[in-house]
This record gives structure tokens, sequence and C-alpha cells, in this order.
């Protein structure tokens, strides 16, 4: 059975105790006032009989000693403070519905971002566009400084000419699709004047998103000093990036794009190869190893996975894709509490009834690992009694849940009816009652 406890404050009526420990169903609440070739073999003529050397044996091949390999590297590579282990050196796996941790590895520590780092490149350009700062149609120059930049080292590149004049459209996916260097720069010195000023503006919105461990330096992730992230920053940006803009996410499922004549593919090898990925963002730098930021959507749910410090793109996508299986396999999506539902009832002064139902207006999903309850603990928090008149939709407190992974969100409450106040004699009753009995409790 449900449990409902009353917090007493200084006011709060003995009838609401009464109706609290009637009970409802539905989660815990607390009511608070507050491939290789092989050559061809040679015919020969038979030579005189010599006793055979055995042939060496190989090492037996299969999905057995294939499975046995793995679990060795997944061994050797560590545990995971949450979830399964894995071998990237940082890994952070999230609801991107709940904000639920399914897999952490290190997420908090600062790593090298490499290409990672153009997703907060691309959130200010998305942000732009949103506000109309930008337009598609708006064009950049490219810098002897940008031009230079990936001509003078091993870098990727979306293969700008000094003389062109991309559009912001092109540079979208120049720096999404083929993760061009080139045009991370022309973008960061178009929009800000400087790579430098934008880096800064780089750092002041990430702390503005809640991205707490990350400093940029630059707007490309190439690698230089003080420049870190962390796995957890990483998948917060990606949330946010597809929570806020919407319109413009379709541009990280984009498998390829041609500029210059010159085609190239995503490096997100699990655009093709798994189900419901739709983004975002590969690097790597000698520094960091290979990592990915991965988006998969299935039945509605939205999973987001970061993986850094890898030792090959092989190991990167068959990282990826088996711990994408396993976060939709191993974990599910409840709704505990619908828009609109009643958490409590708040008592009422002087009102032609004697409470108000207390409702929330955002659903309560709770992400929860097979096998773990997925029932949260619910405060109703809020100061009473409730002075009518009372209009329906007045926010009164908050629910306060807590989860089953312990994680606490706060929702807001509002009045879930209209409360008149109550006739001349009602109040007058009240007032007495409250004047010679006091508040009862």
């Amino acid at each position: 059975m449900v449990r409902h406890v009353l917090l007493r404050s200084s006011r709060v009526w003995s009838l609401a105790l009464l109706l609290a420990l009637a009970g409802i169903a539905g989660p815990i609440v607390d009511i608070s006032a507050q491939q290789s070739e092989q050559p061809r073999r040679q015919q020969v003529q038979p030579k005189p009989k010599t006793p055979a050397k055995p042939a060496p044996q190989q090492p037996a091949s299969g999905p057995k000693q294939a499975a046995a390999a793995q679990a060795a590297r997944l061994d050797a590579a560590g545990p995971s403070q949450i979830g399964p282990p894995t071998v990237a050196r940082f890994a952070c796996l999230i609801d991107a519905q709940t904000g639920a941790v399914l897999l952490a590895k290190d997420a908090e520590k600062p790593m090298a971002p490499s290409s990672m780092a153009k997703m907060m490149t691309v959130y200010l350009m998305f942000e732009d566009l949103t506000s109309g700062k930008l337009k598609m149609d708006t064009r950049f120059s490219v810098s002897e400084r940008a031009y230079a930049i990936t001509r003078g080292m091993h870098s990727s590149t979306m293969f700008l000419e000094r003389t062109d004049q991309p559009a912001v459209s092109d540079l979208v996916q120049g720096v999404i699709v083929v993760s061009g260097n080139d045009a991370s720069v022309v973008v960061a010195e178009g929009m800000a004047g400087s790579e430098e000023n934008f880096a800064e503006r780089m750092n002041k919105r990430a702390k503005e998103i809640g991205l707490t461990g990350s400093v940029f330096k630059n707007s490309s992730g190439w690698p230089q000093e003080g420049q870190m992230v962390t796995a957890r920053d990483l998948a917060v940006l990606a949330m946010r990036t597809i929570r806020d803009f919407p319109q413009f996410y379709r541009y990280y499922a984009q498998r390829d794009y041609t500029y210059n004549g010159k085609t190239q593919a995503n490096r997100n090898l699990e655009l093709k190869s798994v189900a419901g990925v739709d983004g975002l963002k590969t690097g790597h730098t000698e520094e960091g190893g290979f990592g990915q930021t991965t988006s998969a959507i299935r039945d509605g749910r939205r999973i987001i996975l970061v993986l850094n410090g890898m030792s090959s793109m092989a190991e990167r996508a068959q990282e990826t894709a088996r711990l994408i299986e396993w976060g939709f396999r191993e974990s599910s999506n409840t709704t505990v509490l619908q828009a609109g539902d009643k958490v409590a009832e708040a008592p009422v002064w002087l009102g032609a009834q004697e409470k108000v139902p207390l409702i929330i207006p955002h659903p309560v999903i709770v992400t929860t690992v097979v096998g773990q309850n997925a029932q949260p603990r619910i405060v109703a928090r809020f100061d009473g009694p409730i002075a009518a008149p009372i209009a329906k939709g007045t926010p009164i407190g908050t629910a306060v849940v807590t989860m089953p992974d312990g994680r606490v969100i706060e929702y807001p409450l509002q009045a879930g009816a209209d409360v008149q106040r109550a006739g001349v004699f009602s109040r007058m009753s009240s007032l007495l009652s409250h004047y010679f009995l006091g508040w009862a409790s």
C-alpha cells in the first residue's frame, strides 16, 4: 500500500492528515507543508618421403573465443562506476528524457575533446540561426589562417579555397558532416572576429547550459593547452542541442556532404549500422584517442552515449554499437505520474471548500534498469493553508521527486481547481474557531 506522510507545519489541519492517510494509488508521496588473397599453389614433383612436420597449431577462432577476448579486454580496461564495463577510458550514457545516468566511467574527469568540441561551435551557430543573427545564406570569408590550418598539417577539412565565400548552410555541413577544421575556423572568425573571441563565447555559454567541467580554447577541438571537456558535459551538450534546436538537429544525421566537387562520408559509422542512431560527432587526436558522442532514438525513447580514449576506429564503432544496444535492452522508462495528476491536497483558509487538489503540470517519468523498482518518492511542499480565493492553475509549492537512482528533481505544483471564498457566516465561524480553539494540529 502506498504510504502517505504528513510533515507538520504551524498551519496544517488535522483534516488534511486524515485525508492523506486514506491513500491513493501511485508512487510514495509525502505531503509536506514544505578482407587478403592467398597465392596459387604451384605444381611440384613429389620428393622422397621425409617425415612431415606437423602444421603449427592455430588458435581456435569462433564466437566463444571472440567473446573471451572481449571479456579479457574489458577486464583489463577497469570497471565503470555505474553500469557495465567498457574499453573506453571515459564514458557516459544517459537517458535524454529523464537525465538518468545508465553508465559512467570517469565521466567527470577532464579529457581531450578532439572534434567533439565542434558540438559547442555548432550549438552557437544554431543559436544565432534561431535568433536571426545568422541566416543560412549569410556568407563568410576564408582567412589565410583558416585556409592554411588544413594545408600545413594532417587534418580533417572541408576543402575550402582561399577565394571561397561559403554560406552558413555550407559551413554547418562542413563542420558537422565532414568535421572540417577549416570550416570551424571560418565560423569562429565570421561570428566573433577571431577564434579567441569565439572561444570566450563558447565558454560563457557552456557554463550557462550546465557544462561544469569544460574549457574550450578553439572552435575545432584541435589540441591546445588547457582545452578539456568531460564525458558528462558532452552528454549534456548533446541533449541540449537536440532539445533546443529540433529544426536543425537533422544535420547530424546527414551521411555525406559534397563541397568543391569532393564528397566525404560522415565519420559516424553507426548512422548506417545501428538502428535509431541520428547523431552526433566523432573525434580523434593522438592525445585523446578515438571518441564519439552518439544519440539514438527507438520507440520515442532517446539515449545519448559519450565514449573517449579508445585505440582505433574499429574499437570505437564496436563499443558504441554494443553499449547503445545495452542501453535500450537493459533499461526502460516508466511514467509514474501523468500531467494533470493530483499529487496532494492542501487545506484552504476561508474557502468555500476546505481543500484544494494540487496537480503536477508535467509528467514524471522514471528510467530504471531491468529489475529495479520504478517508484520514486514524492514530497509535496507548500506553505499552507492556502487563502481563498484560489484560481485553477495558481502555482502552489513544488513536488520534490527522489528518483530510484538517488537524483532529486523538483516539479512545480498548481491548484487543480478554483476555490471561491466562503460566505460571510462561514468565514465568521472559521475565525471564531481559530480565535477560541487555535489551529488544529
